[in-house]
């Protein structure tokens, strides 16, 4: 199995997504990044390990933020959810996988089911 990374952040109808996401894939771990009113305020259906950055801080700032969450915890090849968020929490992310050395499967939630893209 996959481990799933998730941007849980700003969006409307996002978090309802997410949540179908983690609901009807199978993954090994889920990694939700958001911010304390993600952390505070979802509720997700599996067990999930929730990543508390500040979008305010600058985005090297969350890049190492999100690196140094991660480092020792995934490897080899990762699910990516961004549906949820702005384009500085996605850079941050993707820019600290990258640094990482995953390798990055897009998938999201589609009429057809979870789906890589």
């Amino acid at each position: 199995m996959t481990d799933l990374i998730a941007c849980l952040s700003t969006g409307k109808g996002t978090w309802g997504h997410i949540s179908r996401l983690i609901q009807d894939g199978e993954w090994e771990n889920i990694y939700l990044i958001t911010n304390e009113f993600g952390k505070e305020n979802f509720t997700a259906e599996k067990k999930a390990e929730i990543i508390v950055i500040d979008p305010i801080k600058p985005i090297k700032d969350l890049i190492v933020d999100v690196e140094s969450k991660l480092k020792d915890k995934v490897n080899g090849e990762i699910a990516l959810n961004l549906i949820s968020g702005t384009g500085k929490e996605h850079m941050a992310i993707l820019s600290a996988l990258l640094k990482l050395g995953v390798g990055i499967r897009l998938v999201a939630l589609t009429k057809d089911g979870v789906e890589e893209l």
